[in-house]
């Protein structure tokens, strides 16, 4: 870990977060001088590992693997630098009144025409128009949008040439193909769901990715597009798979930190940024929590847009443009996480006993209804009364995370408000909506809460003040039709450049958004070596 102040550097990353890492990576294979700062202890920003109980630990934050892009995993040699990932058994399980739902290669379709013949007849259909929706946006991922803008059309064409490169791509899909990708932008999840299926368990299964992270009901229009940015993962080579980092989500950042020092990039811990240095309009440097101030041809931010123009630059020093895009940009996740230390492995009512369904996403939501009410809920209430819980015990594929004979859980929550109304504060309530999600779990399996020996509750506020994410946005910015693509983080800045002079972003309010991908620190040092 690099500590000196007077080395002249190429570039300075606000962030050791993944994107952070992979950006710094690329610059430093590519003969670049670049200087990581990370505000916390451990590099990786919200994909770590850290003890949470003695004894136990597990990814604190981010927890699964499928977004992370193959092409970065190999460039990186992340492997090589220690990263290796297992599938899950299962992809999910869905606990149902009575019942229940497992999806996995070679099951999911026997197991939904036992609710509906009709549903396991066009799931095959669905799948594969979902799979060539997908590949269009893995095609997307590592390549700058069309930065549309303000200027005379000359300064445009660049643009211009990427959105016809970009519409010979999609022309390349049958009209209808087209129509419905349009429809996937702009409609709900539960609409397009209902287009296809009409059994409540396979909508529910596949409605669960279009609220995952996002504050809206299935109900809400643009929440089917979250579904499909859930879709274009892929685990192992295998599409639409999902998978596990071994040594937890930690692996895969200080993989990435490794590769990095490997290229010759430095990083520096406990080093946080209070602001970036501007001089004449243009940023040229950064000066730290600690009062140093370090300087750099270019000042690469791997923060969440509106951190970094509200909180890390001067007002006078942002164009109003910004100011007021900022202004609105809407951040806000509506997610609760908990790591539980357990005794044991819990038993599921509907399927008692150990089993491959818990390595599965236990996914406790079992109707777009629930899912529905669960949202309107947290809008009036502050959080849901029956939240939506995801659970994941990694433990059962990975036994570095607990001691023999005992699991750690991961409990992905939804719904509950970013930001509490009638001056309440998380920190009152943080336990209260804890003990709301251990009961939630204790329904569907009973005898879970014994089972607890330790628990890390984090609240969006948590979230915020830990890793940086605003409203405890996981996508640092909401995956929204006017915040993404050419208008992520906004018009003008899709091609990773900044406000100013000097000033690029990297982080996933950039395209092509959230999740542990690792594509826009990937686009954002290209931008950079193309200058």
């Amino acid at each position: 870990m690099d500590t000196s102040t007077t080395r002249a550097w190429d570039a300075v990353i606000i962030g050791g977060g993944h994107n952070g890492l992979v950006c710094a990576a690329y610059l430093a294979r590519a003969g670049q001088r670049v200087l990581v700062l990370e505000r916390r202890p451990v590099v990786g920003g919200a994909a770590v590992t850290e003890e949470f109980h003695p004894g136990f630990r597990n990814s604190v934050a981010s927890y699964t693997v499928s977004l992370l892009q193959p092409r970065i995993i190999q460039a990186l040699a992340l492997a090589e630098h220690g990263l290796r990932v297992v599938p899950r058994r299962i992809n999910n399980f869905l606990p149902l009144d009575g019942d229940y739902l497992l999806a996995g290669a070679g099951l999911t379709r026997s197991e939904v025409a036992r609710f509906s013949a009709r549903d396991a007849e066009r799931l095959p259909a669905f799948e594969q128009r979902l799979e060539a929706f997908a590949d269009v946006l893995r095609d997307l991922a590592l390549q700058a949008p069309p930065n549309v803008g303000e200027g005379h059309w000359l300064t445009q064409l660049p643009a211009l040439w990427q959105a016809g490169q970009l519409g010979r791509r999609l022309h390349g899909l049958a009209p209808a193909l087209r129509q419905e990708l349009l429809d996937l932008f702009t409609i709900s999840a539960s609409e397009y769901l209902d287009r296809w299926f009409e059994s409540e368990p396979i909508k529910a299964l596949f409605g669960f990715d279009g609220i995952v992270g996002n504050y809206a009901s299935p109900e809400a229009p643009g929440s089917a597009y979250v579904l499909l940015h859930h879709a274009f993962g892929e685990s192992n080579g295998v599409k639409g798979a999902w998978g596990h980092a071994i040594g937890g989500m930690g692996a895969i950042t200080q993989a990435m930190a490794r590769a990095a020092i490997a290229a010759g990039a430095s990083i520096r811990t406990d080093s946080g940024v209070r602001r970036v240095v501007v001089e004449q309009g243009r940023a040229v440097g950064v000066e730290t929590l600690q009062g140093d101030v370090i300087r750099a041809r270019r000042v690469v931010a791997n923060v969440n847009p509106k951190l970094l123009y509200e909180q890390l630059l001067a007002p006078g020093e942002v164009p109003l443009a910004t100011r007021e895009r900022m202004a609105n940009w809407r951040c806000g996740s509506g997610t609760f996480r908990m790591n539980v230390a357990l005794s044991g492995l819990p038993s599921f009512s509907v399927l008692p006993g150990a089993g491959d369904h818990l390595t599965a996403g236990i996914i406790m939501a079992p109707t777009l209804a629930y899912m529905d009410r669960a949202y309107r809920d947290a809008r009036q209430h502050g959080w849901s009364r029956e939240p939506i819980v995801e659970m994941l015990i990694p433990s059962t594929l990975d036994d570095s995370l607990a001691p023999p004979g005992q699991h750690v859980a991961s409990l992905f929550c939804q719904h509950v408000a970013p930001v509490l109304s009638g001056g309440r504060s998380w920190d009152d309530h943080r336990d209260e909506v804890a003990d709301l999600m251990i009961a939630t779990v204790e329904k569907h399996a009973p005898g879970f809460s014994a089972l607890v020996l330790g628990r890390q509750a984090l609240s969006p506020l948590d979230l915020e003040r830990t890793f940086g994410l605003i409203g405890g946005d996981i996508f640092h910015g909401a995956l929204s039709l006017n915040q993404l693509f050419s208008a992520r983080p906004m018009l003008g800045q899709a091609d990773y450049r900044g406000a100013l002079p000097g000033l690029y972003l990297c982080g996933s309010g950039t395209h092509p958004g959230g999740g542990v991908t690792g594509a826009p620190g990937h686009n954002a040092a290209q931008a950079i070596l193309r200058e």
